[in-house]
């Protein structure tokens, strides 16, 4: 238990992240949800919006519980890429991607981006580290009663 302490915490809180925000995109859809997803300039919000929250919540709880926790790594990586790229590249360019506004900043570069991108950027290494441990099983989980080395 000691050993699997560190994962344990790992898994935790990535998946409240990920449920927290999922669930905020549908309680706040104007600020969180549809609005901002319009905002950004992201094709179909009022449909991207609502799915992509649907995702986080079951990614985040998949990763909490552990249940194809590997797979759910995998989803939410691609979530939080796409998130980089839309909201967060803009910044370090200081000038919108090609349909992705920019966001007004009092400055843009290397050091705006890291600081706007610091929790995506802790989600990245945190999801790695479950896919790692999880072995990427795609679709496959260990059995509760098998033990690590089978």
């Amino acid at each position: 238990m000691r050993r699997n302490l560190p994962m344990i915490l790992i898994r935790v809180a990535v998946g409240l992240v990920f449920l927290t925000e999922g669930v905020l995109k549908f309680v706040r859809p104007v600020e969180l949800g549809s609005g901002r997803f319009a905002a950004i300039g992201l094709p179909f919000a009022q449909v991207l919006a609502p799915l992509v929250g649907g995702v986080e919540i079951a990614g985040g709880l998949a990763i909490a519980l552990n249940l194809f926790a590997g797979d759910a790594a995998l989803v939410l990586l691609v979530v939080v890429v796409s998130a980089l790229v839309t909201t967060k590249f803009p910044i370090l360019l200081g000038h919108s991607l090609g349909p992705f506004a920019l966001m007004k900043l009092p400055r843009y570069g290397v050091l705006s981006f890291l600081h706007e991108a610091r929790v995506d950027l802790c989600m990245i290494f945190a999801l790695l580290a479950v896919a790692i441990d999880c072995g990427i099983r795609l679709g496959r989980r260990r059995q509760w009663y098998q033990s690590k080395g089978l």
